[in-house]
């Protein structure tokens, strides 16, 4: 039987859009309450999320599961099939001992474990956001400084703060070119939009990430190399995003700043160095759930064996190409699939519609029993894209067998680490799937309309706020591109009903909303399935609540003084 039409409205409790509002935050209250106070697994606290949103609001049941089906089905394929496959080609590389190279060769750069979270999780992370995107810079960042000898949960937060920056021009700008195309605003413009304010927000994340591995002594002793790294970073991203390529905008930066970070720490050394067995003494929330206490002594006597093992041990350039080579095979299949017109192709733009090259096998399909229009009549998207080739997952599975041929690794050998693999991020699955059944739940009920409405309702001062829609967004969905999908249309219909500049209030959503993927669940998760301490999600949403909240009320500021006569230089077309 097929369930009837559904009709969002956005003001189902007494017709009051501010009692509708506490009805429609509930289920985000409950879930960041749970995992931040009650440390309550994701998987388990994103489960009782979605019950009470099931329960909350106005949409029938039989709407409200199958909204939370499409939700799940996304939170599959495309997210956990590009984290799945990422951390396949990485367990892939340590089954052979390769990372064992890349990690030695990361190593001789610098001894000093800032430098390297500097390099790996800042540089290099935004070089993965820029190809891939979603969860891979968070998953393959984290391992990688975990094979540098950093503890689990530090190496999972400075992972999770470290992809901000990078976030609005991810796998090569979906989130902008995503919200040109709901906002019908130019691309380049919102691009240059964004340009213009995270450039200024990635001058502070290395000096973060620096504070999360050694406090202030680190940031007295390690400024110069984060400050280089910020300002590369920032006038690259700014110059490529304004003048360049929008698309390219993460690459370009990645590269000069690592490449500065390298040539600067060849001349330039701290007076002292820092790593992780040299502390004074264990962290106690940096213990995987259910360790026994001899377990961080233990790990410290096993790091401090493999760094003589390293200082003892050369490899040749052979070894190290090999290493560097799933990298690079990445980097190459990203640009071939997303860069030549012949390969990329044209995708299908309506269910039944065909497309070329890599988007010849793509179907849109209208997910059945789901129809769902707004409060205008106009009918809310309810499609499911199977992009089969194009996907991001797919094309990192596709680096992953010419991974096995470089490697030589047997195709028995190399489903056996995919087995692992699958166990591996089996509750961080189980995770995403819920927290998008939460998100897509809240979309297609109206109860995120219903937030975004509220705050619309500022005013002048809907600018301080704009970007905390695109960080709330993000916390659901994790998702920068999903939050602009979500809320591009509000911001820029808010803006024209209180004078702003639509293209300022569109950029921040995507500006504001990379500063909320920090504190999403479904990262949380990724991070700590990764890192070994699955089932410490709430403690480790504590660790990065507060980055997140300095962080967005820097961008508020930022984008209300660009809405003002101090800042209005800033803004691209008129205002």
């Amino acid at each position: 039987m097929l369930l009837a039409d559904f009709h969002q409205d956005y003001s189902p409790v007494g017709d009051s859009l501010g009692l509708s509002s506490l009805l429609a935050i509930l289920p985000l209250l409950v879930l960041f309450l749970l995992l931040g106070a009650v440390r309550m697994r994701a998987w388990l606290a994103s489960l009782i999320s979605v019950a009470v949103a099931v329960a909350v609001y106005s949409m029938p049941i039989g709407d409200t599961l199958n909204a939370g089906l499409l939700g799940a089905a996304f939170g599959f394929f495309p997210i956990m099939w590009i984290v799945i496959n990422a951390i396949w080609i990485y367990n892939l590389t340590v089954d052979t001992g390769h990372f064992d190279v890349l990690r030695r060769s990361f190593a001789s750069i610098s001894d000093d474990q800032r430098v390297q979270a500097i390099i790996i999780a800042f540089c290099f992370g935004a070089l993965m956001e820029a190809l891939a995107g979603f969860g891979t810079p968070v998953a393959i960042s984290a391992v990688m400084l975990i094979a540098l000898g950093f503890r689990p949960m530090k190496a999972a937060a400075i992972a999770l703060v470290a992809n901000t920056a990078p976030v609005a021009f991810g796998a090569l700008a979906v989130p902008i070119t995503t919200l040109a195309g709901i906002t019908s605003l130019p691309v380049d413009d919102l691009g240059a939009m964004v340009g213009r304010q995270t450039p200024l927000l990635a001058l502070f994340v290395p000096l973060a990430l620096v504070f999360i591995v050694d406090g202030k002594r680190g940031v007295r002793q390690m400024w110069p190399p984060a400050v280089l790294c910020g300002v590369v970073f920032a006038i690259f991203q700014f110059l490529s995003s304004n003048y360049w390529s929008v698309p390219l905008a993460d690459i370009v930066a990645a590269l000069a700043s690592a490449l500065a970070v390298l040539i600067f720490t060849r001349v330039w050394h701290a007076k002292e160095t820092y790593t992780e067995t040299e502390a004074a003494a264990a962290d106690p929330d940096d213990t995987p759930a259910g360790s026994r206490p001899t377990a961080d002594a233990d790990r410290d006597a096993a790091v401090q064996t493999r760094v003589r093992a390293d200082t003892e041990q050369r490899d040749s350039r052979a070894d190290v190409f090999r290493a560097y080579a799933p990298y690079l095979l990445i980097i190459v299949v990203f640009v071939l699939a997303t860069r030549v017109p012949a390969i990329t192709g044209v995708p299908p733009t309506k269910p039944g519609a065909t497309g070329t090259g890599l988007e010849s096998v793509t179907h849109i399909i209208n997910w059945p029993g789901l129809h769902v229009f707004n409060a205008a009549g106009k009918t809310v998207a309810t499609t499911f894209k199977l992009n089969y080739l194009s996907a991001a997952g797919t094309l990192l599975l596709l680096s992953g067998l010419l991974t096995m041929l470089l490697l030589r690794v047997r195709p028995g050998r190399a489903l056996r680490v995919y087995g692992r693999t699958l166990d591996q991020l089996k509750f961080a699955v189980l995770t995403v799937m819920l927290v998008l059944a939460l998100g897509f739940i809240m979309n297609q009920s109206g109860q995120t309309t219903t937030l975004g409405l509220w705050v619309a309702g500022a005013g002048g001062l809907f600018a301080f706020f704009s970007p905390l829609l695109g960080w709330l967004g993000v916390a659901v969905t994790g998702s920068d591109t999903s939050s602009n999908s979500l809320f591009g249309v509000l911001q820029i219909t808010a803006a024209q009903q209180a004078g702003l500049s639509p293209t300022l209030m569109a950029a921040a959503n995507s500006s504001g909303g990379v500063l909320g993927k920090m504190i999403s669940p479904q990262n949380l998760a990724i991070a700590a399935s990764v890192v070994g301490i699955h089932g410490r999600e709430g403690d480790l949403f504590r660790r990065v609540l507060g980055w997140s909240l300095v962080f967005v009320l820097f961008m508020c500021v930022l984008v209300y003084l660009q809405s003002t006569p101090v800042l209005d230089w800033m803004v691209v077309g008129p205002h």
